[in-house]
């Protein structure tokens, strides 16, 4: 049976997606350099990297990166974006990483995280993190924050883009933050079959990751509710940005 995220990260992906700008990106790593503390020429792996964004401002900023994701396509475009190959572009699955420990810093961007049915599974995600950092080395888990997910849900939302009409319907349900999108070609003489997608993240918290991350070797020290140091309020802020290191 083909899971949901190997299904919804293909050409379609890049059309519901395609506001995500590099220049946000950049901003984003500015941060992210502040938080990690590491000297020029450190060894970052951006743990499913997508389209490479992250991946780019990180390499210009001065690091040694690898970027990593199960995404043939997105893998493409990625390595489209690096025409010099200045990233060490991998494919590979978070729970079984194609790499030996040897990385300053970990991180994982944009909600990365929470794909499986069960925690076991999500451990050995964490595990995984801790394997291929050094001792003592950084990570960072972009995450959204749940409670404020639950409150501020937008059930349903619709548009129209390059001739595709694409409807994003979105519920809680059993844990998880769950988005179903339809997709439509509406050009004129085109077939307007439907493609449907799912995507899933289980709704961990605070406590949770910070159990899963103890178990895993993982210690955490902040949490930021958004990038630009942001104070993490449980309540109101939109990301769950989580900070640390292996031990």
């Amino acid at each position: 049976m083909t899971e949901w995220y190997e299904r919804s990260f293909g050409e379609d992906y890049l059309l519901v997606y395609k506001h995500r700008d590099v220049q946000g990106a950049k901003r984003e790593v500015h941060t992210m350099i502040s938080w990690l503390e590491l000297p020029a020429g450190a060894k970052v792996l951006d743990l499913c990297c997508g389209m490479g964004r992250h991946s780019m401002a990180l390499v210009e900023a001065g690091y040694k990166v690898t970027g990593i994701d199960l995404s043939d396509v997105l893998l493409r475009e990625a390595r489209h974006q690096d025409p010099e190959g200045r990233v060490t572009w991998l494919k590979g699955d978070m729970r079984n990483l194609p790499l030996e420990g040897s990385f300053d810093a970990v991180v994982n961007l944009f909600s990365s995280f929470g794909y499986f049915e069960e925690d076991t599974e999500h451990i050995k995600v964490l595990k995984e993190i801790r394997r291929v950092l050094k001792p003592g080395g950084r990570f960072i888990i972009d995450f959204l924050n749940p409670s404020y997910t639950v409150k501020h849900l937008v059930s349903r939302s619709e548009r129209v883009d390059e001739g595709q009409h694409i409807t994003e319907e979105r519920s809680i349900q059993n844990g998880y933050v769950k988005k179903h999108i339809t997709i439509r070609n509406i050009e004129p003489g085109a077939s307007d079959e439907p493609r449907y997608y799912l995507e899933r993240i289980k709704l961990y918290n605070r406590e949770d990751f910070t159990a899963m991350l103890t178990e895993s070797g993982l210690q955490l020290e902040h949490v930021y509710g958004g990038y630009g140091d942001i104070p993490y309020d449980a309540e109101a802020s939109p990301r769950m940005i989580m900070v640390g290191k292996s031990i």
